[in-house]
């Protein structure tokens, strides 16, 4: 990085955190600190909804899953559509109706108080491991840049965003997730446009898709019904409105956004717009994956893009590196043999041997896989995060690669921002206010709530500190989520439809289906996806069951 990539960087950064904490210093109520005064409108709302669930795990991750994997992943946003209208149509107006500060306030008035405070624990335990990670993944890429250590990295970043979240609550995370969405989009749109300046003069965008079609990067839909596939248009749809429904219904950090709407209107608004932006959005932030991968059809690529695992090989012994090299010698010959075959045209012939080709480069890839984690086992051999960072540094000119480290960072900074929000908001509401005998002052509930933020904030902090890559961080994200959403889910459906259950059954339930699904997962029975329709059902199956069987009818 140059000065003035840091200079770029910095200055984006300082200002979305100085402006936050500026724009909403002073907030003396709790109506002001958790609900942002009620003042947001639409595409505020529905800039900061979005910008919540993209988080810098969007940008670093999704290229990365689509240069391996390519398309397919998109199939996992089709369900949010139809969990948005959902959403607008039931849980809105029950939230609004009620003036509730958190989604799990509505739980007790339904059901009874342990009902409403097992769900706020149920979301506070899976999203205080998801806001460590939201953390995690930008501290990632700057430890790759700059070489400093993880732990470093996941302090500053962590206290970045809990000084303007402590300082300004919920209208301090609204007001700056609007310039840190208008940063994003602008730095995503401009490394596209880069990429194909950067492909040879005769590849244009229509042969760019050839090219990527030729290796199956361009397959979008998946209709199998293979459980073993983890994304298809059935998951999807299936799996992906439940576990939508389940973020955008019942996670505070999502509530929270759309509570501090004007009106009705405006929350609802909010949530189609976001609808109608967030399926397309990460369709190109995929294209943006699968541009870098026809990219290196043309240019060398590493067998293992974490520059940590280069670095144990140069300092393991002679042998191990003289092994290493003869793979590298076999990539590049795959390499130049598939760039040749490209040029010769994509014939059906052409397109098989490059198929096949692409097939060896993947054993190779996995030999590499295997050397480098004998040389150093501490060293993550997944590098699906590190290839949009890799392309990042060492093609775009300078100033811009300040600008996409900005758009990660940005992004990182406003989803965490969200989660710590929601996160002290609940544990004042839900779990300290609700059981405090005393009824304190307005501003002692708001300084309460700043004071559980910054404890969330540690904690994230504690949590990124001790965290490691997963097969992919937009997986292990989602997955942490949709052990908990469906149950959850299911809890909240039981409120809305079934009116005759209630709260001892719901409970009792909601203990053993998230039992149940741990194990599910732990025992790898299903793809995570179908987790959440599977917790869902269980829990109103059994709710209803318990509550048949009951005397209290």
């Amino acid at each position: 990085m140059q000065i003035v990539d840091w200079i770029v960087l910095s200055i984006t950064l300082l200002f979305i955190v100085l402006y936050g904490a500026w724009k909403t210093r002073g907030s003396k109520n709790v109506e002001d600190y958790i609900k942002g005064g009620n003042e947001s409108k639409w595409w505020t709302i529905g800039l900061s909804v979005m910008a919540t669930q993209a988080s810098a795990i969007t940008f670093l991750s999704t290229p990365g899953q689509a240069f391996h994997s390519g398309m397919g992943f998109v199939q996992f946003y089709f369900g949010l559509p139809i969990a948005m209208v959902i959403i607008c149509l039931v849980f809105i107006p029950i939230y609004h109706r009620l003036k509730v500060y958190t989604a799990y306030e509505y739980l007790e008035g339904r059901f009874d108080q342990k009902t409403r405070t097992l769900t706020a624990i149920l979301f506070l335990i899976q999203r205080g491991l998801a806001a460590g990670i939201t953390i995690f993944a930008p501290a990632i890429i700057l430890s790759a840049v700059l070489g400093w250590d993880l732990i470093t990295l996941n302090i500053i970043i962590g206290v970045l965003v809990i000084i303007y979240t402590v300082s300004g609550g919920t209208k301090a995370v609204s007001v700056t997730q609007k310039q840190q969405m208008a940063v994003i989009f602008a730095g995503m749109f401009v490394a596209f446009y880069l990429i194909l300046q950067y492909l040879p003069d005769d590849i244009t965008f229509t042969k760019a898709l050839e090219i990527a079609g030729a290796s199956d990067k361009m397959k979008v839909l998946d209709f199998s019904w293979d459980l073993n596939n983890r994304y298809t248009v059935w998951t999807g749809i299936l799996g992906g409105t439940f576990l939508m429904l389940s973020y955008f219904g019942t996670d505070q950090s999502q509530v929270q956004r759309y509570l501090s709407g004007k009106s009705l209107r405006e929350s609802q608004l909010g949530l189609i717009f976001n609808g109608l932006l967030k399926v397309p959005m990460q369709f190109f932030i995929l294209l943006v994956g699968v541009m870098v991968f026809v990219f290196y059809q043309f240019n060398p690529s590493p067998l293992n893009f974490n520059p940590k695992s280069g670095e144990a090989i140069a300092n393991s012994n002679f042998e191990t590196i003289e092994q290493y090299v003869k793979l590298e010698e076999q990539h590049r010959f795959i390499e130049g043999r598939k760039k040749a075959l490209i040029f010769e045209g994509l014939t059906p012939e052409n397109v098989a041997q490059i198929q096949e080709f692409n097939e060896q480069d993947k054993v190779l890839k996995e030999e590499a896989k295997t050397i480098i984690s004998e040389v150093d086992p501490l060293v993550e051999t997944n590098d699906k995060d590190y290839v949009f960072i890799h392309f990042i540094l060492n093609n775009l000119p300078k100033g811009l690669i300040g600008l996409l480290l900005a758009v990660i960072l940005s992004a990182a900074m406003s989803s965490t921002a969200s989660e710590l929000n929601a996160l002290g908001g609940t544990t004042a509401i839900d779990l300290y206010k609700r059981n405090t005998k005393i009824e304190y002052s307005e501003e002692h509930y708001v300084k309460m709530s700043k004071w559980f933020t910054l404890g969330w904030g540690i904690l994230a902090i504690l949590v990124a500190c001790v965290a490691n890559l997963f097969d992919n961080l937009i997986q292990l994200v989602n997955i942490i989520g949709s052990i908990f959403y469906g149950n959850v889910l299911g809890i909240f459906l039981l409120a809305f439809f079934i009116k005759y259950v209630k709260g001892n059954a719901v409970f009792v339930a909601a203990i053993i289906t998230q039992l149940i699904i741990i194990v599910v997962w732990y025992i790898d029975l299903l793809p995570y996806l179908w987790l959440n329709a599977l917790g869902c059902g269980l829990v109103m199956l059994l709710a209803t069951l318990f509550q048949t069987l009951s005397k209290d009818n």
